[in-house]
């Protein structure tokens, strides 16, 4: 019955469900090492904080997104506010300004500022795509979005600045822009990732160059790729087992909590565990597609395609950058890496993700049209 119980706490049991064992692979990493990092401590509190992301993300999905597409606007400028706020009051980790402290809790303000960009891009596009010209449209959502990326690029963070870069071109480019705009948009791109070479800090152009040829600083820049390698490797078929990995137990592999958890799992796991990842991450992905396939208006549809990118391009760079394929940028794994902030957003994008398939049968004649998708049949 539409407006029940059952109607109201509806969810995807195939993306929750794959959420819950990528999240439980996590915390069983993180407890196999715990007493090699601060005691348990990061395994608690990872704990605790996917207790708390598995509630708010049902939520969430009990509530109707287009409430978050009205707030859109406002959201866009506290999320300006708080990234200018991090420059001069963030806390310092690892060479990066991008943290706040607020009651005792480090939080890191970028990771909730790319759904907000997600959802104040689908608002946009959505409201402006009768109004404006297709040139105009596609500048001013440029320049907003480029406001957000320039404020990350000086925190400095640019694994971040090219998740909130990624995010936008993939949602311009399914609203519906022609392909003639679409060639001089990659030759804008093409022209700005080679002037950003001279933007690069020191120790960004290094990965870009220890990423190319990891045996230049084999003790410095290179030393976490190789490693990494090394611990995806010596996992064969079936692992070390769980609390038998020696690069991750003995310290070898760094940060196997956050950036190279993957790589810890495969050593503990082998290619069974990586293979589990890359399966669950694979479902997680075809669904989250699907969902943006079922929503009732555009707007759902934006939020649903911005949401596959953030996944997308996390999930790509991570895993990439574990078994030596892509540079290190510190981008976390999705509800695997240890990380309250990164985690509780995982969660919340897919709170909103769960409100698109809750209202998907309000209205059946489906608005978004293969033309505003940027099909070309």
């Amino acid at each position: 019955m539409r407006g029940g119980l059952s109607h109201l706490f509806r969810v995807d049991t195939v993306l929750v469900s794959a959420t819950l064992l990528l999240t439980s692979i996590g915390l069983l990493a993180l407890y196999s090492f715990s007493e090699t990092v601060a005691g348990n401590i990061f395994f608690g509190k990872q704990l605790v904080i996917g207790v708390i992301g598995v509630g708010l993300m049902l939520f969430v999905g009990t509530l109707d997104y287009r409430h978050f597409a009205r707030m859109s606007t406002p959201l866009y400028f506290i999320a300006v506010a708080v990234l200018s706020s991090v420059l001069f009051f963030g806390s310092e980790i690892r060479g990066t300004v991008g943290w706040l402290a607020l009651g005792g809790f480090q939080i890191q303000p970028v990771e909730f500022v790319k759904l907000i960009l997600i959802i104040f891009l689908a608002s946009f596009i959505s409201k402006k795509r009768s109004e404006l010209g297709e040139w105009t449209r596609l500048i001013a959502s440029l320049f907003l979005s480029a406001l957000l990326i320039l404020l990350v690029l000086q925190q400095p963070d640019l694994g971040s600045s090219l998740v909130l870069a990624f995010i936008w071109l993939s949602m311009i480019l399914v609203s519906g822009i022609r392909w003639r705009h679409v060639f001089v948009l990659g030759i804008l791109g093409c022209s700005l990732v080679g002037m950003s070479w001279f933007f690069l800090a020191d120790y960004q152009k290094a990965r870009l160059e220890t990423f190319l040829n990891p045996e230049l600083d084999p003790r410095g820049s290179g030393y976490n790729v190789l490693q990494s390698m090394v611990a995806v490797g010596s996992g064969g078929l079936s692992g070390k087992g769980i609390g038998h990995g020696s690069q991750s137990q003995l310290n070898f592999l760094p940060e196997k909590h956050t950036d190279f958890i993957f790589a810890a799992i495969s050593e503990e796991l082998g290619l069974v565990g990586g293979g589990l990842i890359i399966f669950l991450y694979g479902l997680l992905l075809y669904r989250i597609a699907r969902i943006a396939q079922m929503a009732r208006d555009n707007t759902g549809y934006l939020i649903g395609v911005g949401i596959l990118a953030l996944f997308f391009i996390h999930i790509l760079i991570n895993l990439g950058m574990n078994m030596g394929f892509l540079p290190v940028t510190g981008l976390p794994a999705p509800f695997l890496s240890y990380g309250g902030s990164a985690l509780l957003a995982f969660f919340l994008a897919l709170g909103i993700l769960l409100s698109i398939y809750r209202f998907r049968e309000e209205r059946p004649d489906l608005i978004v049209s293969l033309e505003y998708q940027g099909l070309d049949l």
